[in-house]
Formats: structure tokens, C-alpha cells, sequence
């Protein structure tokens, strides 16, 4: 990955890495591989007292514990209740060739066992059907849009969906009533700034960040206040949009043609003779209750942005 030109400094997530006396060194150069991106602190887990670490594990974001998976299975097992409550737990082999996520996979876990990959080596044994099918999840879209997931019952519905097809998201600004039935997930946005990228063929990724610099700074907003960047299903093959997403450390999201179309862009579009309303424009509305700025051309860039 291309280093970033402008870091943001999220709050990194607390991880505990849990090992017995035997194994403290490799829980050393667990945590030394997971500073980069994590808060990790090194446990060591003491004989008969079950509970009491428990207990302890339930203080942290995640937690990586070098043991069998079967180990992990009987400890954890009694503190389990759901999907969506407890920590997220990645099992690892004392020989760091295999991270395990045990519970959580989708709440950080699969994200941790590829970060231990990258830098370890260990292999990440990631048993999610989204994550092993290469598709997307409910509930990464959800991290991706900054929102939380209000009806967590339609997450088996959207799931085996999004294993079969593209999903649309869709924003509905109030006041409304809304009927739905239980294959819709309801998320409720927790703001943020979505950019709205257009693009010439062939732009180059360097382009695109700066054009993105330019537009946070002329309403008087930084990049760490960046939710997430929108562009069309059209503009997937741009490499230079990707790639400028990674470099500002933020997510793209693909819009199809009907979710730009549903939109009621201020600024007229040479992209009406591809059969759309726009893109910039339409993507960063479809993701926000408002745009903050309505499209500006930057060179063979547009933005525009919405929150």
C-alpha cells in the first residue's frame, strides 16, 4: 500500500493478547506487529483463575490469545450470548503460523487475523461467509458508512444477500413513514463527511487527493472528519480513486446507476450522456442528509461533499 499523505488518527482499539508464561515472547512480537494500528497489552493467563480473566478480557475491543482454539472455546464459552455483544476474540497457534477468529469475525476479527498476516505471516483461517466469498457484509457496510445497525435481526437476510448479489444501499431523509419487512437493515448514520468523487479516465491517484485536500479545506474541514468516499459503480475500475481511498485511509463505496439516478443533483452533468444525473454530485447525497458543497472541478477531478 502506497504511504498516506495525510494520517488520521482514530482512536486506536484497545487489544489484549493473552498468553500463558510459556509463550510471553511471542505474545511480545504479537504486540510489537499490532502498535501500528492497535493499543495492544500483553496478559499472561494464570492457572485457576478462569473468571477472573474473563472478566478482565471483557475491558478490551479485542483480544488475540495464543493458545488452541479448543482452550479458547472453554473459557470464553459461558460469557457468550450473541453475535453482537462480548469480545471479539482471535485465536492464535504458539507457533503464530494460524490466527483463528473465534467470535467476532465481522466486529473487528477477521480484521485483525489479515493485519496479522501482514505482519507476521500468520495465516488468517477467516470462516464468515461474506469474508470467505470475498463479498461484502452487513455489517462492514455499516463500519464503512459510520452508522450503527437498528434492527440487528436483518442481518441473516442481508448477509445471504449480499453472498448472492449487490446489495443497494439507500438514504431516506425524514419526515417519513417507513414500512419495511425483515430482509431490510435499518442504520442510523453517526456523521461525518462523505466525498463525492468524479473523475476523467485515467486520473492518477495523487490527483484525486488533492483535489479531495482542497475541497475539506474550503468549507473548513480536515481529512480525519472524512466518513467515507462515494463514487459510481462506473468509476470501479479507476484505480487512481482506489487508490487515492487507501492513501487518505478511508473506504469507497460503488453506487449503481438507480441510486445516482434517485438523486436530485444541483449542478447539471456530462455524465447525462452515460444515462446519469451525475456523479459526484448524486454520491455524495445518496450517503448524507445534506451536501456542504456542491460540486467543483479540481483538474480531472469533481467533488463534492455531503454529511
Amino acid at each position: 500500500m502506497e504511504e498516506r499523505l495525510w494520517e488520521v488518527s482514530p482512536i486506536p482499539e484497545s487489544v489484549a493478547v493473552l498468553v500463558f508464561d510459556r509463550n510471553l515472547p511471542e505474545g511480545e512480537k504479537i504486540s510489537a506487529a499490532l502498535r501500528d494500528r492497535y493499543d495492544p497489552q500483553v496478559l499472561v493467563y494464570r492457572k485457576g483463575k478462569t473468571q477472573e480473566t474473563v472478566d478482565c478480557l471483557a475491558g478490551f475491543d479485542l483480544v488475540v490469545a495464543v493458545m488452541a482454539v479448543g482452550i479458547v472455546v472453554r473459557m470464553i464459552c459461558p460469557a457468550l450470548a450473541d453475535k453482537w455483544t462480548g469480545t471479539t476474540v482471535v485465536a492464535v497457534d504458539s507457533s503464530l503460523r494460524s490466527a483463528v477468529p473465534v467470535v467476532g469475525g465481522h466486529h473487528g476479527g477477521n480484521d485483525l487475523a489479515l493485519h496479522l498476516f501482514e505482519k507476521l505471516g500468520a495465516y488468517p483461517a477467516i470462516t464468515t461467509a461474506t469474508d470467505a466469498a470475498g463479498r461484502p457484509s452487513l455489517e462492514g457496510a455499516a463500519a464503512v458508512l459510520g452508522a450503527r445497525i437498528v434492527n440487528r435481526s436483518s442481518s441473516k437476510d442481508v448477509n445471504l444477500a449480499f453472498l448472492r448479489e449487490e446489495v443497494p444501499v439507500v438514504r431516506l431523509t425524514g419526515p417519513k413513514v417507513v414500512l419495511v419487512d425483515e430482509g431490510v437493515a435499518i442504520l442510523k448514520s453517526k456523521g461525518g463527511v462523505i466525498v463525492g468523487i468524479g473523475a476523467r479516465r485515467g486520473v492518477e491517484a495523487t490527483e484525486v487527493v488533492e483535489a479531495v485536500r482542497l475541497a475539506m479545506a474550503s468549507v473548513g474541514r480536515g481529512i480525519d472528519e472524512i466518513r467515507a468516499i462515494a463514487t459510481g459503480e462506473i468509476k470501479r475500475d479507476e484505480a487512481g480513486i482506489c487508490e487515492a481511498a487507501e492513501m487518505l485511509g478511508r473506504p469507497v463505496i460503488y453506487l449503481d446507476g438507480k441510486v445516482l439516478n434517485a438523486q436530485s443533483p444541483m449542478t447539471a452533468s456530462r455524465a447525462s450522456s452515460l444515462g446519469l444525473v451525475g456523479v459526484a454530485e448524486p454520491a455524495a447525497l445518496a450517503l448524507s442528509e445534506r451536501l456542504i458543497m456542491p460540486k467543483r472541478a479540481y483538474g480531472r477531478v469533481t467533488v463534492a461533499l455531503g454529511e
